[in-house]
């Protein structure tokens, strides 16, 4: 715990504890209830390589395999983005209106999509990605937690068009964060096209709407994250495609159809 913390980690205490969980493969309480147990000279060396990746500030996400999101584990590696839990905020609103489609703009991990899928299972639900490597992280994530998703590969709305229906919801976590804000060393190793968006962090934003303006068939709904501070450019945008803004949930956005 001392290296983590001298290291800048955040919480190096609950990294430590983390880490030798994983070690010993046992769950937080069982390693609490057991402070007398020693570590074997394997156990011992696995620890000391995931401490040292730890210190080079390696997300701890990368260095398990897997994060967290909507009470479930989903696998992620350095081809995408670590789920955050403010993108939980997405499915609450998205469960509030439970649409009949939804396709899932970016999907990285999967996390989003899938956890549609597994919260509301009627709803059918495509996933999109511009990165062919997401896309198979995303389907060995829909595969090992069963959920039956139609994966695109496509550049925002370019190849899929014709999936948009009158009641399908969109949901776009794009990258938004501005080209300069830097917010911690573990940031750096996380794909930056999935992260930076320009000087202002609205670049994929400005094209997605661009495209949701253009389309034959518009969505009922359109959900989206951002920062809080891009929340009136991004409602001017919507209006423009002809989407007004229903509802606000610190960074999450939802928006119909006029």
């Amino acid at each position: 715990m001392k290296r983590l913390g001298e290291s800048g980690v955040d919480a190096p205490r609950r990294d430590s504890l983390v880490l030798l969980e994983d070690t010993l493969d046992k769950d937080r309480a069982w390693v609490l209830a057991h402070p007398e147990k020693e570590l074997n000279k394997e156990q011992t060396d696995q620890l000391e390589t995931l401490v040292a990746r730890r210190v080079r500030r390696e997300p701890l996400a990368y260095i398990r395999g897997k994060a967290w999101f909507f009470g479930r584990f989903f696998n992620v590696n350095p081809d995408v983005l670590i789920p955050r839990p403010e993108s939980e905020d997405l499915i609450e609103l998205v469960k509030s209106i439970d649409p009949k489609y939804v396709v899932d703009i970016g999907t990285g991990s999967g996390c989003l999509a899938i956890t549609i899928k597994l919260e509301l299972p009627k709803t059918e639900v495509t996933a999109t990605d511009i990165d062919q490597k997401a896309l198979k992280v995303a389907q060995k994530n829909a595969s090992y937690h069963n959920a039956n998703i139609n994966f695109v590969q496509s550049d925002l709305l370019s190849s899929i068009s014709e999936l948009i229906h009158t009641d399908t919801a969109i949901v776009a976590n794009l990258p938004y964060v501005p080209s300069g804000l830097i917010t911690s060393p573990e940031i750096r190793q996380e794909p930056s096209g999935a992260l930076f968006s320009g000087t202002d962090g609205l670049s994929h934003y400005d094209k997605f709407w661009g495209q949701v303006g253009e389309l034959e068939t518009k969505p009922q709904y359109v959900l989206i994250e951002s920062l809080e501070s891009q929340q009136k450019d991004l409602e001017s945008l919507a209006r423009r495609a002809g989407f007004t803004l229903v509802r606000v949930h610190v960074l999450v956005s939802l928006f119909k159809r006029d």
